[in-house]
């Protein structure tokens, strides 16, 4: 990709966040967070939520000390967009049982995450904790104290980076960026 290909694909004015060494410590508090939390659990699932969940699902993964099986579900309300719409489910576990860690990338929202742990619930999961690298403030959507876990508060702002996006683009970065305010 040349340059100005690259140029385009930034939003202009993007402001960084949240440094690789920030995202990394907020990480390894995650973890050890959860690691006490399971202690009594016997089998935990980590479940991505696609595709936002994979950068931190396997951040935490690597770093959480007790073996973990790894599945995934992809349920969106975003679809490459901006804002958010009508959930819409993609590909769901063959099996769910055990205690499962819900991981996505921000909990902003929270309706996704909220109709994900619904479901694994009823299909056969005996706890599910929701975790999620970010939170975004603001008053919109369920409580921000309804995800069990976040690691990162975030300004109410559009932010991409560590599994959040940007028109589809940058998940793949290890620090967390905001577009311009306004």
């Amino acid at each position: 990709m040349t340059a100005h290909q690259l140029s385009e694909c930034w939003p202009p004015n993007a402001q960084r966040l949240f440094d690789q060494a920030a995202v990394a410590k907020a990480l390894d508090d995650q973890a050890a967070r959860l690691e006490a939390r399971l202690s009594d659990s016997q089998r935990v699932t980590l479940m991505v939520l696609m595709n936002g969940g994979m950068y931190p699902a396997v951040a935490l993964g690597s770093r959480i000390n007790r073996p973990l099986l790894f599945d995934h579900v992809h349920a969106t309300r975003y679809r490459g967009k901006t804002t958010g719409g009508e959930l819409k489910w993609g590909r769901w576990p063959d099996a769910v049982e055990g205690t499962i860690l819900l991981v996505d990338d921000i909990f902003d929202e929270g309706y996704t995450m909220q109709a994900v742990k619904q479901r694994l619930l009823e299909e056969g999961a005996a706890k599910v904790i929701t975790v999620s690298l970010t939170v975004k403030m603001h008053d919109r959507g369920l409580r921000r104290d309804w995800v069990d876990d976040a690691a990162i508060e975030l300004p109410d702002r559009y932010v991409f980076g560590c599994g959040m996006d940007w028109h589809g683009y940058w998940r793949q970065l290890d620090e967390i960026w905001a577009l311009e305010d306004g």
